[in-house]
């Protein structure tokens, strides 16, 4: 128990230690010192306890005292650490310091009079080093409790630094002598620095703590379990063994078990390769996928597959086909193909493994065609958006042309011409949207104003029609009060701004984004804000292409005619961040010039 649990200890406090430096360039100082004491600890402790447990040394506290003493201190010195990070994570200055210059103090005092019990020859761990480090670090989670109970994340704080204090007072509980001891005093008085590592571990590195060290201890307890019960049912009633020579034999049946797996894959490769002859199928396997990854065609990728399996087959000929075969490829949709192995080589037959690793090649084939069928898919309906296009330029839609993004347009009837079969119902709803934008659009010439109000029935059927389009993806935020729903605004001002958000931002998100759609009044002035929250640009980018761009232009022109000066655009915009527009109309100015108009 004592060998398990100190060498469990230098395993997690190492993997804190290299996790942490993979998380942090230059490594976090405190982590890093959190993960070095705790291994300094757990290493020495391994060698002191753990011999001594196994008999095969005198006790080497009293041999090594020096050792000892730096472990002890190793270990007082754990909780001034964990405090520093604690105060150092509330963000907190004041007061922040005298907490952790009290807690180094503290552990500075019990690492002196450890050092001192050692020089006087007196046994370790000293005890009023032990009361030192118990009776003020209680006083310590006390003072840390009222310093940060208002600042967040303050429990998980608070209870790393109560276990790493723990680890300490739990010494009082062990008399350090082996074979005195029931297990469970045992493993509080020894092993109490578990669960500060197991804790860090769990909260800043979860999945590498559960993939690289939890399946592994567990399947480690599991392994020693079985074997200490198998001992003690079937061997230890009748045959009485020396405590090191059971220690021993113990582990060699432990590392056997544990080495099973790997004699297995050797003794497996060894028989596939000189009695079976086998290819290396792992081999076999990413050949097939390297080759048909650069071919087009089902019928190469099946081409090519069919030879590299013969030649790992040694047989006459694999073929394939679209009727029932030995091996399914499983694509997605019809047709489906198989695979069929005539003539092996020297009377082979086909057994378990290899059986396998055709289905794993018929897998990668599948996908690979499935991969061809979609890319043509893709490249048909581009295809039919071009035969779109130069309908819509044969039948010159000018009027829609001038105000409306034909591009828009065209994405909204493939949406459409898609829905029609998947979801009819969704395709005639958005098939009334995307009509009512088009009245919308058509229904004023450009000199007319319009109202706030009108502008929002134009973008909500716009965001109608890309809502299909986009799903899931897009979610929209609309916020204007009802009093500005009259002012007067000219027409299709707002929706090439919310176009130019939804094509420039949102679309080239694979995760799609938000916009948001808000107005407000400031004084005598309506602003009105796009926002989204999509791919963003730099401030050259922006320049260039509020240069070289006609949608933002021809919106700053237009207010330029109807308001002069008293009108703007601004365009904010940062990279993975977001665009924001901000466009600013005065209200009496708006009423002046729908007089005017």
């Amino acid at each position: 128990m004592t060998i398990v649990g100190f060498l469990a200890g230098v395993v997690l406090y190492a993997m804190l230690a290299v996790m942490t430096v993979r998380r942090h360039a230059a490594g976090d100082r405190i982590a890093l010192a959190t993960a070095a004491l705790g291994l300094a600890w757990n290493s020495v402790a391994l060698v002191i306890y753990g011999l001594q447990d196994l008999g095969l040394a005198a006790p080497l506290p009293r041999a090594w005292p020096w050792i000892v003493a730096l472990a002890f201190c190793a270990l007082g010195f754990l909780p001034a650490v964990v405090v520093h990070s604690a105060v150092q994570s509330t963000g907190r200055k004041k007061g922040g310091g005298a907490l952790v210059s009290l807690a180094y103090g503290l552990s500075a005092v019990a690492g002196a009079l450890q050092l001192i019990a050692a020089g006087r020859g007196e046994a370790l761990p000293s005890r009023a080093a032990l009361m030192t480090t118990s009776i003020g670090f209680s006083i310590l989670i006390v003072l840390l409790a009222i310093f940060a109970r208002r600042e967040p994340g303050w429990r998980r704080a608070l209870s790393a630094v109560a276990l790493a204090a723990f680890a300490v007072m739990a010494l009082h509980l062990s008399q350090h002598t082996s074979g005195t001891e029931s297990w469970p005093t045992e493993l509080l008085g020894h092993h109490a620095s578990l669960p500060l590592a197991l804790v860090i571990l769990y909260q800043d590195y979860r999945f590498a703590f559960a993939d690289l060290f939890l399946k592994r201890a567990l399947t480690l307890v599991a392994v020693l379990g079985i074997t200490v019960a198998l001992y003690r049912i079937v061997i230890a009633p009748h045959v009485t063994i020396d405590p090191p020579l059971l220690a021993t034999m113990l582990g060699l049946w432990v590392a056997t078990a544990l080495a099973y797996p790997w004699l297995r894959r050797i003794i497996y490769g060894g028989v596939d390769r000189v009695i079976l002859r086998r290819a290396d199928y792992t081999r076999v396997r990413a050949e097939v996928a390297a080759c048909i990854s650069a071919l087009d065609t089902e019928a190469q990728i099946l081409d090519a597959a069919c030879e590299i399996l013969r030649l790992a087959l040694t047989a006459r000929q694999v073929t394939w086909s679209t009727d029932e075969s030995l091996v399914r490829v499983p694509t997605t949709e019809e047709p489906a193909y198989g695979i069929e192995v005539e003539g092996l080589a020297a009377g082979r037959r086909l057994l378990s493994d290899d059986l396998a690793m055709l289905e794993a090649v018929a897998l990668l084939v599948a996908r690979r065609i499935d991969a061809v069928r979609v890319t043509r898919e893709r490249y048909g309906r581009d295809l039919r958006e071009r035969e779109i296009l130069q309908l819509a330029t044969e039948a010159q839609l000018t009027a829609l042309r001038a105000q409306l993004n034909p591009h828009f347009l065209f994405n909204a009837l493939t949406t459409i011409g898609y829905l029609m079969e998947a979801a009819p119902q969704r395709a005639l709803q958005t098939l009334f949207r995307l009509t009512g934008l088009l009245r919308a659009v058509l229904k004023r010439s450009d000199g007319e104003l319009g109202t706030l109000a009108d502008e929002l029935e134009i973008i909500r059927s716009y965001l109608g029609v890309e809502a299909a389009r986009f799903e899931e993806r897009l979610s929209v935020t609309i916020d204007i009060p009802a009093d500005l729903s009259p002012v007067p605004l000219p027409p299709l001002i707002l929706q090439p701004l919310v176009e130019n958000a939804i094509k420039h931002g949102i679309t080239p998100q694979k995760e799609g984004g938000r916009l948001v759609l808000a107005a407000r009044r400031d004084v005598a002035t309506m602003v009105i804000t796009i926002l989204d929250t999509g791919a963003g640009v730099t401030a050259a980018d922006l320049a260039q292409r509020r240069a070289r761009g006609i949608g933002l232009s021809n919106v700053e022109a237009r207010l330029a005619h109807y308001y002069g000066d008293a009108a703007s655009v601004t365009v904010r915009s940062a990279p993975g961040v977001g665009t924001t527009v901000e466009v600013r109309v005065p209200i009496e100015h708006a009423g002046a010039a729908a007089r005017a108009s």
